[in-house]
């Protein structure tokens, strides 16, 4: 009889266990998990490419490019109206016939404006334009402003002497006449070192050319209003100017 029971419990005590076994389920290790997740990633990329074709668009046509009509505003200060009236065809020349763009001067509200229409092909033409103008209008000469047009890597820089240096009353004088020097010598010496063209109007200071050239200057300009003697900077200028001719 004993031993009956005791098969019976242990019966008994079997089903549990296979009822508890089949109740959990079992957990997948998260190895196995990323595994499948990868190759199910790497299925749907396959699948995806083979599918999907390079999409093929119409082309453009060029008034959908260009958009609307753009237009810049220059404004000319009191002591410019008379060069520009004298240098007005020459101005209006190459933005009308070169760049295809309108231009024209607003009396009521003494701005150059420059407007883009169906004939201007070219996107940075207005750019260039407004560029061209900007530099007539800071003193350049036409012919020095004209190469913003015809030539790409050019640029314009304007800075103030105070900016380097707060200078006032006789000390800012004394910094600009350095940066001059005796009948221009010092500013015509670092325009055909450096290949750039520099307009000083009062305080402030322009230059015009590549942007190496308008470094080299920028640093000579700078040295000088600083106080250092115009020989050094010669110096300066001719080492970094035979520096930069080796390397081209």
């Amino acid at each position: 009889m004993d031993t009956d029971k005791n098969i019976t419990g242990e019966n008994a005590a079997t089903m549990e266990n296979k009822q508890d076994s089949e109740s959990f389920t079992k957990v997948k290790s998260k190895k196995t998990q990323k595994r499948k997740l990868e190759q199910d990633g790497v299925d749907m990329d396959t699948a995806d490419s083979v599918a999907c074709k390079r999409p093929q668009f119409p082309p453009i046509s060029g008034d959908q490019l260009r958009g609307p009509d753009e237009m810049r505003k220059i404004a000319v200060p009191a002591h410019r109206y008379t060069p520009l009236k004298e240098n007005w065809l020459k101005i209006f020349t190459p933005i009308v016939e070169n760049l295809q763009l309108q231009v024209r001067f607003n009396l009521k509200t003494r701005n150059v404006e420059i407007k883009t229409c169906k004939e201007t092909q070219d996107i940075s033409a207005l750019t260039k334009a407004s560029d061209f103008v900007k530099a007539f209008v800071f003193g350049f000469q036409v012919e020095d402003a004209l190469a913003l047009i015809r030539l790409d890597e050019l640029f314009l820089e304007s800075f103030d002497v105070t900016d380097v240096k707060p200078l006032k009353g006789d000390h800012l004088s004394r910094a600009i006449g350095r940066i001059a020097g005796k009948g221009g010598k010092t500013k015509f010496t670092i325009e055909n070192v450096t290949k750039t063209r520099i307009v000083l109007a009062d305080a402030k200071v322009h230059i015009l050319g590549s942007f190496q050239n308008i470094k080299m200057a920028r640093t000579a300009i700078c040295n000088l209003i600083l106080g250092s003697p115009p020989s050094k900077v010669y110096g300066n200028i001719r080492v970094v100017a035979s520096r930069t001719a080796e390397r081209f």
